[in-house]
Parts: structure tokens; sequence; C-alpha cells
């Protein structure tokens, strides 16, 4: 099964909502009691909302708007709980990782073409933390300018999908060329929604630095003469030999 445009055959689609039963009282009294008396500690980590678009690799015209939710482990490196809304009912359809250019380019090379650089999402207002003024922004947004993201969708709901199916996807980051522009109808409708202009953002974004240098591995898609990436699950032999004596 590829990471396609086909939802898998046999599985629930004609639900509005994720199959399942209503929560029940007793679960949401379990639930706050855990929330109490558990540390949480990994989830308490993320201190930014991040608005902004993905594409899908094997398939650009498919394009949607993501909500990353930011964790910093230091200032190289960010971890990202991607979800198709704001809502408290979002689905969490993914996870970014994102690198300064540094450790992207220790990478090696076959592995530096699943990334994407982040400048003209950046540059052009695509990223945006949602209530957060720019003058306030602005030193994150230098560090994101010059980063490389490896972004897997694991929850294809573009297309319908209720449920988690498939092999996870691999997503690209929104581009000033061809098939990595993002449709206007997608910008328009996340402005409408937090009241701000895209278009509005560019001029206050030009004295951000553009990256000196980005390594051509990434965005390879605009390399490859229309290639992109998809995986496929395969039957494998198991390793059989027991881990102990």
């Amino acid at each position: 099964m590829a990471s396609s445009d086909k939802t898998p055959q046999g599985v629930p689609t004609s639900e509005s909502h994720t199959p399942g039963t209503p929560m029940k009282a007793g679960q949401y009294v379990l639930d706050k009691g855990a929330q109490m008396l558990q540390s949480l500690k990994p989830v308490k980590q993320m201190k930014q909302h991040v608005c902004t678009f993905a594409l899908y690799s094997h398939d650009m015209t498919r394009q949607i708007e993501t909500h990353h939710y930011i964790t910093r482990l230091n200032q190289d490196f960010l971890q990202c709980a991607v979800y198709d809304s704001d809502n408290s009912d979002a689905h969490l359809i993914g996870i970014e990782y994102i690198v300064s250019d540094r450790i992207f380019e220790a990478l090696p090379p076959e592995e530096q073409k699943l990334w994407h650089s982040h400048a003209y999402e950046i540059k052009s207002g695509m990223w945006v933390n949602p209530g957060v003024p720019e003058m306030i922004q602005k030193p994150e947004l230098e560090n994101i300018a010059k980063s490389y993201g490896k972004f897997w969708c694991t929850w294809q709901v573009d297309r319908g999908d209720r449920l988690p199916l498939g092999a996870p996807a691999l997503m690209m980051s929104p581009q000033a060329v061809n098939l990595g522009i993002v449709r206007p109808d997608l910008v328009q409708k996340r402005d409408d929604k937090y009241k701000i202009s895209t278009d509005s953002l560019k001029p206050l974004r030009l004295e951000i630095p553009e990256p000196e240098w980005i390594n051509p591995n990434a965005d390879y898609w605009k390399q490859s003469f229309g290639k992109g990436f998809a995986l496929d699950i395969e039957p494998t032999e198991m390793k059989l030999r027991a881990p102990f004596p």
C-alpha cells in the first residue's frame, strides 16, 4: 500500500467524525484525575503554536493547513506535534522535526533529500504564530528561516480518512515556484480565521536575512524533474532469534 491519493478499501469513510462511542462521564473523571496526578512533562514543554501549510511530496496539488505545537529541545532542534486545526477535537495528523542549517549540513545527502527548507515559508508570511505580534516573533522567524524540516503525515484527513490509514506520507513546504505555490483560497481561509493578511506580512519580513545558501538536496522535487517520495508497505522476513538465551 503506497501513500497514494486512494483511501484503502474496507475502512470507514462515511461518518462525519472519528468512529467511536461518545465519551462517558466516568472517563472524564478518570482523565481529570490522571491530569492532576501525573506530570505530563513532555506535553507541557510545547510552548508555541504555528499555523502554516504543507504539500504532499508525491502529489503537491494536495495542500493542507497545518497547526504545529512546538517543543524546543535546544537552539538547533525542535519537534512538533502537527494537528489539522487548533480546535479541542483536532486530529493529530503527523510530526515534524526542525533542525538548524548547521545540523542539516552534517546529514548524509540521501537523508537530506527527505527535508524541506523554510526560508520562503517565513519570508512569504505563510508561517504565522497566531496572536503573537510580529515584533515578538521576529528573532524566532530569523532562526526558522535558516532551518530545515522533515514532516511525516500519518493521517490524511484531506482525502476523507476517518482513521489514520496506510503508510505515512512525506510532506514538503511551500515554495515560490510552480507546484510549491499554495492555493490562494487556502491562504484566505486561514487569514480570515485569524484576522490577518499574509500579503501584509511580506513587507514586514523584508529585513529577515535570506539564508546565504539553501542546500539543493532539500526541496528535492525542485531538482529531480518532478519526482517526489512515497512509502510502500511490503512483507519482510522477521528476525526470529530471541533477544535472550
